[in-house]
């Protein structure tokens, strides 16, 4: 009995040391981490992940191989508690949505007839599917079939439709799709995406400098959505109520409807969406990402550099706007008089912008009150150079510089400052006044001479109405206002009195010959037509263009940064905007010299885009399909069946008589009813699909 305790004793001690040696060699350590992880997730083990259950997935967090957002069920809050556990910045935690982008359905014409395939994938691999349309959604629901969270269900109108409530963003959908059309996007890469030459785009949204979705916003209009809307446009252009009231929309130049009929007001309804908001007595929410712990300088609080704090601040960069005025807005409060935007509009967009957490710095000037080299030795990671075109060309003629003669942005800026308490300067008003130009400057300075109370006002130009590069309901407005047009004048002097007052402008007659490289004939002199017109005030509004004198007072490397012959900060790429020095990008007129305000908008949130690239030690670039400035080829037709013809929306304004002698807006809003009419005007174009007509 003794031996047999023994031996049992004796083969325990030996198991014992066996196992302990073989848990040394064979021992496998598990992170606790990895069980706190999976403890914050939501253990559906539903694999939407990508990994085979929550267990896996908590181990490549752990490992590093999957961000603290890896659970799409749990959301942002549980995203925030994984990434506390691991001690991160749980900034990557936006939470991801599907986006259908096509739209064709029913709409869309088929190429091809196949029977009894029940897949799109399938489907695709004939002959890349059934559709006319090159990237048209092929309708058999592959993506209905791989979503396990009911998030996406066939609409009515035979193309899927997200229930954005119920999707999780697993990307589940975005795999099986043949054709991208189903896309998984988080806030910040939505605000990132450029138009692309394979997207599901309609002309008006190619031709749009700011690339907003402009099918989208007007349905959200015909439905009733009008917050929906303000949420479309304002995810690519942040000044919607100015851009509603200044912008000659180039994409109503484009609309399908125009081809057949006329162009649906697209600008009208930007604008009802945005007026909609300001005079609701709330602001719709902005999202914004958490901190990144990176700073960027704006310099210049115009609209490309405010279109640029803007995304840089919802992409989470700590973002200070400079300017040496005392209020931001640029040209758009400083050039742009009272009539056609009143200041307090501008003011509640600006400040809508400045309550996300952007810092404003005015009444400092760049070269003077500080230099690119201090905001890098303030430790500014990226800066912005949006500093305008502000400097106004002269004639080079005889007698310019007379009294009673000015500069069109001059005169508006002066004008605009004493009008806003901020300068006690009064401009005398000529009785004749000549302002020599045809673009949107002198449109601008003759209707606000005609309010100062001018009893004749003159615009003299070179070449003839057609060529004006003005907005055409500007020059309208001009000729209902009463302003006297003068074509084919090439100003040669100006002639003055004793004692130095200008008196007359002297111009030639002018004839057209060829076209010159911008397209548009040249004007070819008269001989011997010199003509004298009377005038005792005269604007020369023929252009302007950057002052880059800051660079002189700098450092020495700001220096090196590379100016065009045109005085413009020379962007390396357009599409990017960076320049010739990595951490400086610019927009706007300065990079362009002047140029529309949705040109400048667009170019900001470019620019916001490549510094958060910069940032985010990224290579600086844009997709190589990028589809700037270009147009879809088979996007663009020259007849459009089906349509018939229906009343444009008329712009309600303010009759002239009333209008000529008061500084209150011009344009007005179009009612509900008048823009929910207009809005099904829209044919809700995409690539080649579009509403035709059922009812006149």
């Amino acid at each position: 009995m003794i031996e047999a305790v023994l031996f049992m004793l004796g083969l325990g001690v030996s198991c014992g040391s066996i196992l302990s040696a073989a848990s040394k060699v064979f021992y496998v350590y598990e992170d606790p981490r990895i069980a706190e992880v999976e403890d914050k997730m939501a253990g559906a083990n539903c694999g939407g992940c990508g990994f085979a259950g929550c267990s896996q997935a908590a181990g490549a967090v752990v490992k590093g191989e999957a961000l603290p957002s890896v659970c799409v069920v749990a959301g942002p809050e549980g995203a925030a508690n994984v990434a506390a556990v691991m001690g991160l910045d749980p900034g990557t935690a936006e939470p991801l949505r599907s986006i259908n982008t096509c739209t064709g359905g029913f709409r869309a014409d088929d190429k091809y007839y196949y029977m009894g395939v029940q897949s799109c994938s399938a489907l695709s691999a004939l002959y890349d599917g059934k559709r006319v349309c090159t990237i048209g959604c092929l309708g058999l629901g592959d993506c209905i079939t791989a979503c396990a969270f009911d998030a996406i269900e066939m609409g009515p109108d035979g193309f899927p439709v997200v229930i954005e409530e119920k999707c999780v963003g697993c990307g589940a959908c975005e795999r099986v799709c043949p054709k991208s059309i189903i896309k998984i996007r988080t806030m910040s890469q939505r605000l990132l995406e450029l138009n692309k030459e394979e997207d599901a785009l309609g002309p008006c949204q190619q031709t749009c400098p700011a690339e907003i979705d402009i099918p989208k916003y007007i349905s959200q209009i015909r439905e009733g959505d009008y917050e929906g809307a303000v949420h479309t446009i304002r995810e690519r252009n942040p000044l919607l109520l100015s851009c509603g009231r200044v912008c000659p929309h180039p994409c109503e130049d484009f609309c399908r409807r125009g081809i057949e009929d006329e162009a649906v007001s697209i600008n009208q309804l930007k604008r009802f969406a945005a007026d909609y908001e300001m005079n609701s007595g709330k602001r719709l929410h902005i999202s914004v990402a958490p901190d990144t712990g990176k700073k960027v300088a704006v310099v210049g609080g115009g609209p490309a550099g405010l279109s640029c704090a803007f995304f840089l601040k919802r992409l989470g960069h700590s973002v200070t706007v400079f300017d040496d005025n005392p209020e931001l807005g640029g040209m758009i409060r400083y050039g742009i008089p009272e009539y056609r935007l009143p200041k307090k509009v501008l003011k509640w967009e600006i400040d809508g912008i400045l309550n996300l957490g952007i810092e404003a710095k005015t009444s400092v000037k760049l070269g003077k009150d500080f230099t690119v080299g201090s905001l890098v030795a303030a430790g500014y990671d990226a800066i912005f150079l949006g500093v305008g075109a502000w400097k106004d060309y002269n004639m080079k003629v005889e007698g310019e510089d007379l009294k009673g003669c000015y500069t069109g942005i001059n005169f508006l800026t002066r004008f605009a400052t004493a009008q806003q308490g901020k300068s006690n300067e009064e401009i005398p008003i000529g009785k004749k006044c000549v302002v020599i130009g045809g673009g949107n400057t002198a449109i601008d300075c003759v209707r606000t001479l005609v309010r100062l109370g001018a009893e004749e006002v003159n615009i003299v130009y070179r070449r003839t109405r057609k060529e004006m590069p003005a907005n055409e309901v500007e020059i309208v407005a001009a000729e209902h206002e009463g302003i006297k047009f003068t074509f084919l004048a090439a100003p040669t002097r100006v002639i003055g009195d004793e004692n130095g007052h200008v008196t007359h402008l002297e111009y030639l007659k002018m004839e057209l010959g060829e076209p010159d490289a911008s397209g548009r004939r040249r004007p070819v002199p008269v001989e011997g037509s010199e003509t004298l017109m009377e005038c005792d005030m005269l604007i020369t509004a023929i252009g302007q263009g950057p002052d880059v004198s800051f660079m002189n007072a700098d450092t020495k490397r700001i220096q090196e940064l590379a100016i065009t012959r045109w005085n413009t900060i020379d962007a390396v790429d357009p599409i990017t905007l960076q320049t010739n020095i990595p951490y400086i990008f610019t927009a706007g007129d300065s990079a362009t010299g002047a140029s529309l305000v949705v040109e400048a908008i667009g170019g900001g949130r470019r620019a916001a885009r490549s510094i958060h690239q910069y940032l985010s030690g990224e290579e600086v670039k844009a997709p190589g399909s990028a589809l700037f400035k270009k147009h879809i080829k088979e996007s663009i037709f020259e007849k459009v069946p089906g349509i018939q013809k229906k009343n444009r929306a008329e712009m309600p304004e303010l009759p002239v008589y009333d209008r000529i002698k008061t500084f209150d807006e011009a344009d007005l809003v179009l009612q509900e009813e008048d823009a929910i009419r207009e809005a099904h005007r829209c044919l809700a174009c995409c690539r080649i699909c579009y509403n035709k007509d059922v009812a006149a």
